[in-house]
């Protein structure tokens, strides 16, 4: 059996900015491509030698079909070479990753540009089924009469559409939006509206602080308008305490604690990044910036998908045998105030261990020191199909500075799934 390593050689990103903002215009196919095109310019890599890309996304778009196809021909890789759209909700980022490594070790290649790409601007407007059989009807009518009959039969109703981010945000089993489970741990855990504004801060600050390092990442992305966008636009350097009180809860209007504040932010933006065995990157010439050491993907009750983290630590601890004590830095996509601070609440919890994870003793303590320590998701952005790539390329950047060894990323994922990949610096 191959066990050869799968390494990260490269990564790059565009900018993560707010939703109808700087980056509306842009659909997820284009945002792929820039940043597939600035890794490849960066890598200097020839586009022949890849043997598949591999994109998540979530909202796949309806006139780019496979989009990460798209985005490969668009971007020059040869059309020899195959491409596939992955999608496990917020860690499809991290699935094209694991997909890579799953390849790899099948023997079906050795070279793969993955990441992932989301334009949350973008997510249509729907028509409900029954405006949608009037259109049909209008659209087959073939006299006068015929069509004015059939424009006749629309209602205002008709024309009221359903939302198709607030749609997406929502899981159809459980029938609670992404919020309303973030509000379902902060009453279990007992996390208050004050602990989830001062995290919110915190991630702004940190944010701030690392616009320095973040930039690194990012590749600039050049509108059609002469407008250049180079930084994240979520960050907002002035945060307060003051401020995030004066917001009002967004999901639960009475009683709830998560705000427009203490969440992450609806987000456009792109990453690629550059992936291969081991010996493949040694007969380049190539110098990784860390290569993937294990991972796991878990399911727990969709209500709390936000403790999904929890589970998938504890599944790739079983499989690693590396505890989160071996970790140097800690990635939590903060999906929420409220869930990151549950997960931390329930990883170190006797009882959560017992009850929950069937095992003896906690998974351990999670360091403010070493957890989300260049910012997260509420201030940087949360663009769904990409955040997990986006979180390996932040953790592998932060060992290097620091010349540490050990990284471990982790999301939550709509419908109660965790991801937890452990990273290591080469």
């Amino acid at each position: 059996m191959n066990l050869e390593r799968l390494v990260i050689v490269d990564g790059v990103r565009t900018p993560f900015c707010k939703a109808g903002t700087d980056l509306a215009a842009l659909g997820a196919d284009e945002l792929g491509r820039i940043a597939v095109s600035a890794l490849l310019t960066r890598t200097d890599l020839d586009p022949a030698l890849i043997d598949e890309v591999i994109f998540g996304c979530v909202a796949q778009p309806a006139d780019a079909a496979n989009v990460a196809r798209v985005i490969a021909l668009r971007a020059g890789i040869p059309q020899s070479v195959p491409a596939v759209t992955v999608h496990r909700n917020c860690a499809s980022g991290c699935e094209a990753i694991t997909q890579a490594h799953e390849k790899m070790l099948a023997g079906r290649g050795k070279i793969f540009v993955v990441g992932g790409a989301e334009s949350m601007s973008n997510i249509p407007l729907l028509f409900n089924f029954s405006a949608a059989k009037k259109f049909g009807q209008r659209a087959r009518a073939k006299s006068f009469l015929q069509r004015a009959k059939a424009i006749a039969a629309f209602r205002p109703s008709d024309f009221k559409p359903r939302i198709g981010l607030m749609l997406g945000l929502t899981d159809p089993v459980c029938n609670l939006n992404m919020g309303e489970t973030a509000e379902v741990l902060a009453r279990e855990s007992g996390i208050s509206r004050a602990v989830q504004d001062v995290f919110a801060l915190q991630s702004h600050r940190r944010a701030a602080a690392a616009r320095g390092k973040l930039a690194e990442e990012i590749c600039p992305v050049f509108q059609a308008d002469g407008k250049v966008v180079t930084l994240d636009n979520g960050i907002r350097e002035s945060q307060s305490l003051d401020a995030l009180a004066k917001l009002k809860p967004q999901f639960d209007r009475r009683n709830g604690t998560v705000t427009a504040g203490n969440a992450s932010q609806i987000t456009d933006g792109a990453v690629a990044l550059l992936v291969m065995s081991e010996s493949r990157a040694a007969e380049l010439g190539f110098t990784p910036l860390g290569a993937l050491t294990g991972y796991a993907y878990a399911g727990c009750d969709p209500v709390r998908m936000g403790l999904g983290p929890v589970f998938a630590i504890a599944q790739a601890e079983v499989q690693t045998g590396l505890k989160l004590a071996d970790a140097d830095i800690i990635e939590i996509n903060e999906a929420f105030a409220a869930q990151v601070l549950a997960v931390i609440k329930s990883a170190a919890s006797d009882e959560f261990a017992r009850d929950q994870l069937h095992r003896h003793g906690p998974l351990g303590e999670i360091p403010a020191a070493k957890l989300n320590v260049n910012g997260g998701s509420i201030a940087l952005g949360h663009p769904v199909g990409a955040t997990g790539a986006r979180l390996v390329l932040t953790a592998l950047k932060e060992l290097q500075r620091r010349n540490a060894k050990r990284a471990l990323v982790s999301l939550c994922i709509g419908g109660g799934q965790g991801a937890a990949l452990w990273l290591e610096r080469m």
